[in-house]
């Protein structure tokens, strides 16, 4: 919205937005490579590419709620329960997405042995709907009200829904970006966060969400009413509880010092 109207242009800042449907595993690739120099990001993910090696800072919680990750199935699967779904097979954007990381917090919270878990990389939602209507995999992990036309429509059935522990969406920035242009991005986040900050409270935005991504409105007020977006840094107790969360299901080979992982502007 702050593109559309010029915001950043204002400012002297040509800020170029880029959906990824690919998501976090290949966000984080793209900031790798220099294929981009900010990105809003799932936490988790962030948090172990970061301690693999990508020269990445998150510089800001973006939203400060849970994501809810619905589980699911095709529309005519066998499987009924989650119990059913132990031993098979899950569908994956990338390995280090939200969706391959989010499989491991779900088998833990069912007491599964993790270890043993299945993947079938699928890239993409479409990605998912195929391997899932082919049966090369069995279920799939996404954003509970993104899958919602996509269960509304009979092609999947959600099982369940798994919350994230924690804050689920921060906003990173490459190390190279930090040290050349760190006042921009001051800019940047100041215009983002004005617009969040007074995002719940413009007129029909509910009715404007659900127009553009094609979602039932109930759904729309709804999803709105369990989201709520930050303006100021991730906590270092939040940082602490993913990290070690990871290491326990051996996702990351070591924790780092906050400072590795964090920066204040």
């Amino acid at each position: 919205m702050a593109i559309d109207e010029n915001v950043f242009e204002t400012r002297g800042i040509n800020l170029e937005w880029t959906d990824v449907p690919e998501g976090t595993g290949k966000m984080c690739a793209m900031l790798e490579e220099g294929q981009a120099d900010l990105a809003i990001i799932l936490t988790e993910g962030i948090v172990k590419s970061i301690t693999e090696g990508n020269p990445v800072k998150i510089v800001q919680e973006y939203i400060a709620t849970p994501l809810q990750w619905g589980i699911h199935v095709a529309a005519d699967s066998e499987f009924q329960n989650m119990a059913d779904l132990q031993n098979a097979t899950v569908a994956i954007s990338r390995f280090g997405s939200g969706s391959h990381l989010m499989s491991y917090v779900n088998a833990q919270s069912n007491g599964w042995d993790v270890s043993s878990l299945n993947f079938h990389v699928v890239n993409t939602l479409d990605g998912a709907i195929e391997a899932l209507k082919s049966q090369t995999a069995d279920y799939f992990m996404w954003e509970h009200f993104t899958t919602k036309p996509i269960v509304d429509s009979g092609i999947f059935r959600r099982i369940a829904d798994c919350p994230t522990p924690w804050p689920c969406f921060v906003i990173a920035a490459t190390e190279s970006f930090l040290n050349e242009d760190r006042e921009i991005l001051q800019h940047i986040l100041e215009v983002i966060n004005l617009y969040t900050a007074e995002f719940k409270h413009i007129p029909s935005i509910d009715r404007t969400i659900s127009n553009k991504y094609e979602q039932r409105i109930e759904d729309v007020r709804e999803w709105l009413g369990m989201t709520e977006w930050s303006q100021s840094q991730i906590s270092i107790g939040t940082i602490i509880v993913v990290q070690d969360y990871l290491f326990k299901l051996k996702l990351i080979r070591n924790k780092l010092d906050i400072d590795k992982l964090i920066t204040n502007l």
